[in-house]
């Protein structure tokens, strides 16, 4: 649904820090840093996972999926694999 990377990432360009998201969404402060400590996917109960999505939604983020198009169009930036580099 969403990775810790773009929770992070969608907090940097609102310009908000973790206690702002946390009341956006109506979830503790230790519950935004628990999601964004995960490794790869945000784990965590379901509602205060789907909270935070609506809220970031709502402040204008489109979350974008591994290979999904942006049908919305705007501005923003995505995260892809780095090129390997060959080596000698």
């Amino acid at each position: 649904m969403i990775t810790a990377a773009q929770m992070r990432a969608a907090r940097a360009l609102l310009g908000i820090d973790q206690k702002k998201l946390a009341e956006l969404a109506g979830v503790s402060l230790p519950t935004i840093q628990r999601m964004e400590a995960s490794q790869g996917n945000v784990r965590g109960v379901v509602e205060s996972l789907t909270r935070v999505v609506e809220a970031l939604g709502a402040a204008g983020i489109e979350l974008i999926g591994e290979g999904a198009q942006s049908p919305a169009g705007g501005r923003g930036v995505r995260l892809k694999e780095p090129a390997v580099t060959p080596t000698s």
